[in-house]
């Protein structure tokens, strides 16, 4: 599982409170919190 402001390189990640699925374009790119529910917790895809 990784948290919001984590660099886990690019793919897409899932939010574990709503679903919202998010991309990063860049390994250097941070998880933001979910836009949709401002949830913390993200799983890579």
């Amino acid at each position: 599982m990784y948290h919001t402001g984590d660099k886990p390189g690019a793919g897409n990640y899932k939010c574990t409170n709503c679903g919202e699925v998010i991309t990063l374009d860049q390994s250097s790119d941070t998880l933001p919190p979910c836009p949709s529910c401002n949830g913390t917790n993200w799983v890579k895809l």
